[in-house]
Parts: C-alpha cells; structure tokens; sequence
C-alpha cells in the first residue's frame, strides 16, 4: 500500500513523500485518513525535533508522520482485531497512549502511524488501549476535532476543590460558579466556551477575555446572548487591553470574590499572574496553554495558596473517557467543533502551516488528507471563486451555516475537489 505523507525529520525539517507502507501484522490495523487538524503540539514537534519529548532520537533516518488529530476510514483489520473492528467503519483516535510509561504518541513517534497521510498503519498498543474509538458522526471533520475537544474537557474535569476542615478533592469545575477562561476567543478557547455552555456540569457565570478585537467580535457572533441565556449562565466577553486595572474589573464581574476556576489560554507571563490574582476562596487556576520556553515561570500568591485554599494546576491532553465525551457530545449535537476551524486546506499545505503556525491568523487548519488545496480561509472562499468555481458553492454552503464549516461543505470537497 502506497502512502502519501508528511514526515519529520529534524528541526524545521518537514517533507511531503510518497512512499510505501509495509503489510500490516496480525495486530495492526490499516486506516484511511480522511481529516487531520493542525494543532500546535504538531508545531512545538516540528521545531524541536529530535529535542521533543516525543519524538525519536534517530528521526533523522527513521522520519515519522505528524498530525495527531485524524479520522478517517479502517481499511484492513490484522487478525487480533476482528472481532472488534471491521473495514468500512469510521474512527477517531485518542493519541495520549502513555503505554508502559512510554511517551510514544501518534502523530510524534511512529514511522507509519501519524494523521498528515492518506493511509496510515496503526499499532497494536492504540487498539490494546482503546484508543481506536468508533464514530458514528455526519462528518469526518468533527471526529478530528474530537481529540482538541478532548483536551478541554479534561481541563473541566481535572479542576478540583475542597471543603474547608476536608482533604477530599471534589473533582470538575463548580457547577453554577463562575468561570474565567483567560485568552479565550482563539481555536481552543472557543471550544472551551461551548462546552461550558453545553456540558453536563456548567458554571452560572462564564467571562471570557482576550486583546484581540477581530476574535473577541467572532466569539460574540458565535455565541450570541439569545444562546447564553438559553442556557441559564450569565456569558461576558471582555478586552483587557482597554481597561486600566484588569483584575479589578474582572473581580468585580465575579461579584467582588473572585472565581472559582480560571483557565489560561496562552502561555504569557502576566496573563498567568493576572490569572492568580483574580481566583476566589478555593478557586481552581488550571494552566492550559503548554510553553515551548522550559523556564517559563512567574509569581504566585503562596499567602493565597496556604489561607485562599488556591490551587493551581496543569492539563496537556485528554484521555480516552474525555475523548468519547467529547464524541459523544458532538453526534448529540450539543457541542459545535466547527466553531474552532477558519481554513481548509489539502495534504500539499500541511507542512508549511505546521511551521507557519503560530504566525497564522485565526482558529484551526483543518487538512483533508486526500486533496492538493492551498490552506484557505473559510471567509475567503467567496474572493477565490474565480480562480476556482468549487469556492464559490462551498462559500455558499457555509454561509447557510452561520459561516462555519459543517458536513455537507464536507461532503462537497470530498466530491468534487481534485
């Protein structure tokens, strides 16, 4: 079987190759990838390479694929597997493996198993794990978008707090409490919205920051307040950058007390510290947004610490219970992954945004493995008509959905795009 793929070899150093995967063992499974979303993990991968936890020392002559956030088609079924799996069936796939107390990951370590390619091979520890999850959604695109979802609700749910007098860890953010999601009109904080409007567990109060004006009017545009009050929680969108004493104002958002959970969407020294200095009695600070500096650090009310009862914490990644919330949730219709993603592009532009990431405007890459397409914005599909007629009915279709991408725009690339 012949793939086409992206595949690392050193810092910066992403290649586009054909090449030949070997015959599957009898505890593998073959997949077809058919969507892969760009996430900046893939970014920090590429530019540290062989530097990156993950990544094998040797990449340099053993090269891996990236891209982590797949879903696609199992086309082959080694013999271990059969009775589970069976060709033709879509899946998504959780990649926080953590196998034996390995870091190996798709997407990051394995020669022939990573979401940038047109067929990939998964091995027997994805399957041994239960991290091959089926998914019976209207779109491909969305059980991508599964994985990042993933790593918001895992953040919901590792938050904790306690009773005064009480060493027991209440897990999950406070149902009817206030919530601070700092940095929060990007991709991932977008996402981070919709589940706090929409989970199982909400909070009353949700305020969302950022110093963007063109992400925070988007956000707003998504989540109108006919939404929120629909919902029964109290939703407010607010540029710190035009108020003179930040903290003040958020606290006064939150009745003068502070939250009970804050999350931080960008690795910034002063947001971290705005975050500790908004938090309330027993408030949960959960520190969302991975750095690439291995010093990154900043101060931290420690007399809070020991007499606020604060906490603060870490997430990276979700694990295989969040991830088929997270499926679950969007086959519901509940959540909108859609909301996260602003370009489409093919196999041919996966590379070039990975490393171009972070200087990239807007919210998700969404790749669809199978098609050469310049990573385009969803709002400049109408202005490339012209160039070619298929964006102009895709342009139509996502107008009808409020200018998001959705399942049957999917469905027309897939048929009609080269």
């Amino acid at each position: 079987m012949k793939t086409r793929a992206v595949r690392l070899y050193g810092k910066k150093d992403l290649r586009l190759e054909d090449f030949e995967l070997p015959a599957i063992r009898e505890d593998e499974i073959l997949v077809q990838v058919i969507s892969d979303s760009i996430c900046m993990s893939s970014y920090k991968a590429a530019i540290l390479g062989p530097d990156h936890k993950r990544v094998p020392n040797d990449v340099d002559k053993n090269p891996v694929i990236i891209g982590h956030e797949m879903a696609g088609n199992i086309v082959q079924v080694g013999a271990k597997w059969q009775q589970q799996f069976q060709p033709g069936e879509k899946f998504a796939l959780q990649p926080a493996l953590n196998y034996k107390g390995s870091m190996d990951s798709p997407g990051y370590s394995y020669r022939y198993c990573g979401g940038a390619a047109t067929y990939a091979i998964l091995p027997q520890e994805v399957m041994e794990l239960g991290c091959l999850l089926k998914y019976s959604g209207d779109s491909y695109f969305e059980a991508s978008l599964a994985e990042p979802m993933s790593c918001i609700i895992g953040a919901f749910h590792a938050s904790y707090h306690t009773d005064m007098g009480s060493y027991e860890h209440k897990m999950g953010i406070v149902a009817d409490g206030k919530l601070a999601i700092l940095a929060g009109a990007g991709p991932m904080g977008l996402g981070a919205i919709d589940y706090a409007l929409h989970g199982d567990r909400r909070p009353g109060l949700i305020v969302v920051t950022d110093m963007d004006p063109a992400r925070l009017a988007r956000a707003q545009a998504l989540f109108p307040p006919e939404e929120t009050k629909k919902a029964g929680i109290d939703l407010h969108f607010v540029n710190t950058g035009n108020i003179k004493d930040p903290v003040k104002y958020l606290r006064d958002l939150a009745g003068g007390a502070g939250f009970d959970d804050v999350h931080v969407y960008a690795p910034v020294r002063a947001l971290v510290e705005q975050a500790d200095q908004i938090l309330g009695r027993d408030g949960c600070l959960n520190f969302f947004a991975g750095p690439t500096d291995t010093a990154f650090s900043g101060p931290i009310n420690y007399y809070n610490v020991h007499y606020n009862s604060a906490h603060v914490m870490g997430t990276t990644g979700g694990n295989t219970s969040d991830m088929i919330e997270s499926l679950r949730l969007t086959e519901k219709k509940r959540i909108r992954p859609a909301v996260m993603v602003t370009h489409i592009g093919g196999l041919n532009s996966a590379a070039e945004a990975t490393l171009k990431l972070p200087e990239l405007p807007g919210g998700k890459k969404l790749i669809y493995t199978g098609i050469d397409m310049e990573l385009t914005a969803i709002d400049d599909f109408a202005v490339k008509k012209e160039k070619n007629p298929h964006f102009a009915r895709l342009a139509e279709i996502c107008q009808q959905h409020k200018g998001l991408w959705n399942a049957e725009a999917e469905k027309y690339l897939l048929e009609h795009w080269q």
